[in-house]
């Protein structure tokens, strides 16, 4: 990591080629659920609950939190270990909320650090959240350069 002092977020991440998605919520959404689901799709971990975020030229990384790198907590089994990417480019945030509206034409927009990140409303009940996770990093997630 650069010399700027690392943002803790707390979010979980996961990546896939490359570009991270965080995903948010309050307690209970499905954060952790929607990142197995997207594990077991393919995806690797960044971190679960919280991770590291540092900008780099004009990109926002996201790390593994050294207390819970390479953990996932697994409702109803524990604390789990999983394989850990060490660094992703994030390219999308996920919000997990009950009043995510029914459909967009766009995604919306947050900034973090200075750095826009396209940002997309889940209803965290109506699945398949990982197919739609995927979806959303495809239609509206920022390109890696």
């Amino acid at each position: 990591m650069t010399g700027t002092p690392p943002l803790v977020r707390q979010a979980t991440s996961v990546a896939i080629d490359g570009r991270a998605i965080l995903i948010e919520g309050d307690s209970g959404t499905g954060k952790s659920s929607l990142a197995l689901e997207l594990i077991d799709r393919g995806a690797v971990l960044v971190g679960d609950d919280a991770v590291l975020l540092e900008v780099s030229g004009n990109r926002l990384l996201a790390h593994p939190h050294p207390n819970t790198r390479g953990l996932v907590e697994v409702r109803n089994l524990g604390i789990l270990p999983f394989p850990c990417a060490e660094e992703a480019t994030v390219a999308l945030v996920i919000v997990l909320n009950p009043q995510a509206p029914r459909f967009i034409e766009a995604a919306d927009t947050i900034e973090i650090a200075g750095i826009a990140i396209p940002l997309v409303r889940l209803w965290p009940h109506a699945g398949p959240l990982a197919l739609k996770a995927e979806l959303a990093l495809s239609h509206f997630g920022n390109r890696v350069c």
